[in-house]
């Protein structure tokens, strides 16, 4: 009876919390999944493991697309090394109804895998005209100051607009986005993560972030609030790093976030989604024992071409 009890308790969550992965029938404003790897992707460069010896469309840098249809409004988040293919999905999403390129793209900080993509509106490639580009304090100064960042603002690629830690920004007439400013490694900018808002749901996404301990803000009492919450899960152990100083690469690991999160309610559990992942993650492999586990504890890994509803 306990395990029946369980499994009816899980069906019951994922029905009012997990993801709505039907496409928007309705026209309501919602979130769409367009990439969940850590910066390096996959195949990794120099990697010579399994896991990287086949070459999966599906698999591509985290970013995130957020549509609203009744306001034939579309954005960004993230702009990977992967945003070719990505804008080019995201694209097909709509059937081609909205405009190819976003009317905005939000960047979380200054690694690679974060805002790169952004060399593609660039004259020699599509040499846009004025794409916004939401960013930090410091991520504005960083792109307008170096190049060749500086060159896509000069010649008007891109248009760079300054948002605020914990300051609302309203996107359309029914979303809203917020930064939460996050400890990370900030060599060149400041690192956030975002809260989007819609008609009827809140997303979480921290994409990185050092540890949960460092943050001045309670994780657990977050994931309270929102519909949603997509977390870092970049490692899922120590073992996955076991050639590198992980005091280098800091984040927290998915068994320490399990510990963390192990006495809030299943339903909260249920809102978990683990992304921006490694290339050895195990959580990639829905065969592996680590998938396996927190499936059955009630969390999920995101995945591409999941969509939530705002």
């Amino acid at each position: 009876m306990k395990i029946n009890f369980f499994i009816i308790t899980l069906l019951i969550t994922t029905i009012l919390y997990g993801q709505n992965t039907s496409t928007n029938s309705n026209n309501s404003p919602y979130l769409l999944i367009l990439g969940t790897l850590q910066d390096g992707g996959s195949p990794h460069i120099g990697c010579q493991k399994e896991c990287c010896k086949k070459i999966d469309s599906n698999k591509k840098v985290v970013s995130l697309g957020i549509i609203d249809p009744m306001n034939e409004k579309k954005f960004l988040v993230e702009a990977t090394p992967d945003i070719t293919s990505q804008l080019k999905a995201f694209n097909k999403t709509q059937k081609e109804k909205l405009a190819y390129v976003p009317d905005g793209i939000f960047l979380t900080h200054a690694h690679i895998g974060h805002y790169t993509g952004l060399m593609q509106f660039g004259r020699e490639a599509m040499n846009s005209k004025s794409v916004k580009v939401f960013a930090m304090p410091k991520m504005k100064v960083y792109l307008e100051k170096n190049g060749p960042w500086s060159q896509l603002v000069s010649l008007h690629n891109i248009e760079v607009e300054q948002i605020e830690e914990n300051v609302w920004k309203n996107i359309t007439s029914s979303i809203k986005i917020k930064p939460l400013l996050v400890p990370h490694r900030d060599e060149y900018s400041e690192t956030v993560g975002y809260i989007v808002e819609g008609p009827q749901k809140k997303v979480l996404f921290i994409p990185d972030i050092d540890k949960w301990e460092k943050w001045k803000t309670d994780i657990v009492s977050l994931i309270r609030q929102v519909d949603y919450a997509l977390l870092d899960g970049t490692f899922f152990s120590n073992s996955e790093v076991a050639y590198r100083n992980v005091e280098e690469i800091p984040h927290p690991l998915v068994i320490e976030s399990l510990k963390l999160f192990e006495d809030i309610s299943l339903q909260d559990k249920n809102k978990i989604y683990f992304i921006h992942l490694n290339h050895t993650n195990p959580l990639l492999n829905k065969s592996s024992n680590a998938y396996k586990n927190i499936i059955k504890k009630g969390y999920h890994v995101a995945e591409i071409n999941m969509s939530f509803k705002l």
